[in-house]
């Protein structure tokens, strides 16, 4: 299901059996016991007003004195039963409430973490969240409310209409006579309710999405001084959910307005008809009394069982957009019969063979052949869009190609288990995530090492050079996102991960591209040390970090144009060799901020080249995505 497809809108039933069988039908006993205290209450309400009778015939109009007695503690009986049964069906109402909320959510987290690249472009983060957090706990709030009133509400009203059916069945059907005027408005306006709750809840996930963007954007937004264009676009956002959510809540508000007229009709009816009885002596002030306070007392919970309608409609609106979620299935999933690879897996050689992949209508990599020998470092280098990080999602099946093969040893990676596979590699990424976790959380990554093991990855990866002075050095939170650390100390960390995890298949994307020259040399040295004796592949846009590659693979629009070791791609004087000297040009990189005016004549110099083509074209435009001067492509 993509954005662009018409939704194709669920039955209720459908809807609510799924969520019942899958969420609900667990919490079954607290249910029942809620149901039973709900019963009482509901009952409670007619025993209230059948006690109105006796206390006006008997005690205020014939002035019995000995029956005040019993009917005061009736009547307070009446209140116990129903303050105690209120409070013990809330609880256990609320208990399922915030059960259920937990294992819809879980169930979702773990469904989502088995999808596929697709679906996240479909589903940004702010919006999977405010489907997790906000739909979750809005559909147990509105489930919560609607079994509250199908249980207390309706014994309540039924009690209700007892007594007045008791006291006079013609007067009770005078007032009911009005109610199939109720019938057709509220059946449109639960369609209405419906549809509007729908849109809100998309209004929502369009709110939460564009927070995503705007906190996690903050500094891009603070250089470019976008703030005024970042607050209008939430504003405008946030506008259209309120309209939706106001539009849902015009359509709920209007069913229990159209109960409060109905009744109003009804009470007019009787009044007029039972006045003549009671002026006659037909019927005692205590009946009529009875009945009114019946009639009274069954408005509220009439109103509340019209609202209930609206609150299963948008009720359904968040179950439905849920149950979008769960029909979605992983594409990449492992094979029925997995293979074994026929040798360790640090001693199989990774071939790529006519690799073919795009992104909708959009080619990546086009026919790429290569191969990275077994315990030998292999270094891609290309402008941002040549396709080197597909090729990292390609290896751990993060994406399928479209044709073509990767085989480990004898073995296509597509033919192993797709845990077994991804089990092989280790990751470091440039910006390599840390949870909001200690220290040593986030590097034994739920690991039992010992000891010594531990403070062997921190040595290798310099974590111990920082770890000393933090205050509560490895139980030290790492913050949201790894933001109590710096940059560096991050990679260090993420590097530490990655020695522990001691997988044969090492995977360095672009690393070090963030870190300013110390912290550079530091982690540079702890991947020297991670990457030995272990198939290790690396993108780099800093040249500097891949000189002493066995094998470097020079990537140009999806295409493998060169390979070789660093001496021999510059021997031939192809696009590496450009690269090359366009990067050390005057003894420096380009990427060095001292200078601003040499640093503007580079620049000059490599917007003028990149208007050409041919390998001084591929290689200036290599150097602009690296500065970001042409915008940046995913790769």
């Amino acid at each position: 299901m993509t954005n662009s497809e018409p939704r194709k809108p669920m039955t209720s039933r459908v809807l609510m059996n799924w969520f019942w069988g899958g969420y609900l039908r667990q919490s079954t006993p607290t249910l029942l016991g809620a149901m039973v205290f709900m019963v009482l209450e509901g009952l409670t309400l007619g025993a209230l007003s059948y006690m109105i009778k006796p206390m006006f015939d008997t005690i205020l109009t014939s002035g019995s004195t000995s029956s005040i007695t019993w009917v005061a503690f009736a009547i307070m009986g009446v209140f116990v039963v129903r303050a105690l049964s209120s409070f013990v069906q809330r609880v256990l109402i609320t208990m399922a409430q915030q059960h259920t909320s937990a294992r819809v959510q879980t169930s979702l987290v773990k469904h989502i973490l088995t999808l596929d690249g697709p679906f996240f472009h479909q589903y940004p983060p702010g919006i999977l969240i405010e489907r997790t957090r906000g739909d979750s706990q809005q559909i147990s709030q509105l489930w919560g409310n609607l079994f509250t009133s199908l249980g207390r509400d309706l014994v309540g009203v039924i009690s209700l209409l007892a007594v007045a059916l008791y006291t006079d069945w013609l007067w009770t059907l005078i007032v009911l006579s009005a109610a199939p005027l109720l019938v057709m408005p509220i059946a449109a306006l639960q369609n209405v309710v419906r549809r509007t709750s729908y849109q809100a809840r998309e209004f929502s996930s369009q709110v939460s999405n564009r927070l995503d963007e705007v906190f996690h954007g903050t500094t891009s937004i603070k250089f470019s001084g976008t703030e005024e264009r970042e607050t209008g676009r939430f504003e405008s956002t946030i506008s259209s959910f309120v309209r939706s959510e106001l539009r849902s809540v015009r359509g709920q508000a209007a069913i229990p307005s159209l109960v409060d007229i109905v009744a109003g009709i009804g009470f007019c009816a009787v009044l007029y008809y039972g006045g003549g009885q009671i002026i006659s002596g037909e019927k005692t002030i205590g009946e009529f009394m009875s009945f009114f306070t019946a009639i009274g007392l069954v408005i509220d919970p009439a109103r509340r069982l019209g609202t209930a309608l609206g609150t299963w409609q948008q009720a359904m609106a968040p179950v439905e957009r849920l149950y979008e979620i769960f029909m979605h299935r992983p594409t990449i999933i492992s094979p029925a019969v997995p293979k074994q690879l026929d040798m360790p897996a640090g001693q199989a050689d990774i071939v790529l063979k006519d690799i073919v992949f795009s992104y909708t209508d959009s080619p990546v990599l086009q026919g790429t052949t290569f191969t990275a020998k077994a315990g030998q470092t292999t270094a891609l280098v290309g402008a941002s869009g040549a396709g080197k990080s597909t090729i990292f999602s390609l290896l751990t099946r993060l994406a399928d190609a479209q044709s073509g093969s990767i085989t480990l040893g004898d073995v296509q990676n597509t033919d192993l288990d797709l845990a077994e596979l991804r089990g092989l590699y280790s990751v470091v990424s440039q910006d390599s995530l840390l949870f909001d976790e200690t220290l040593r959380d986030n590097i034994t990554m739920g690991q039992k090492v010992s000891d010594a093991d531990l403070k062997a990855a921190m040595d290798a990866a310099h974590v111990t050079d920082f770890i000393n002075d933090l205050d509560k050095g490895l139980d030290t939170m790492a913050g949201p996102r790894g933001s109590a650390l710096s940059g560096g100390q991050r990679q260090r960390v993420a590097i530490a991960r990655a020695i522990l995890r001691n997988r044969p298949i090492l995977l360095l994307d672009e690393a070090t591209s963030a870190l300013d020259a110390q912290s550079e040399k530091v982690v540079q040295e702890a991947l020297e040390k991670l990457s030995q004796n272990r198939t290790t592949l690396v993108i780099a846009h800093r040249l500097s970090t891949i000189r002493s590659a066995d094998k470097i693979v020079v990537m140009d629009q999806g295409r493998v144009v060169d390979q070789g070791s660093h001496d021999e791609l510059l021997s031939r004087g192809g696009l590496y060799a450009d690269l090359y000297r366009l990067q050390y040009s005057e003894g420096k990189t380009i990427t060095d901020n001292r200078g601003v005016a040499a640093r503007d004549r580079r620049r000059s110099n490599t917007e003028t080249a990149a208007t050409g083509s041919g390998p001084l074209g591929a290689a200036s435009r290599w150097i602009g995505s690296a500065l970001g001067l042409f915008g940046r492509k995913a790769d």
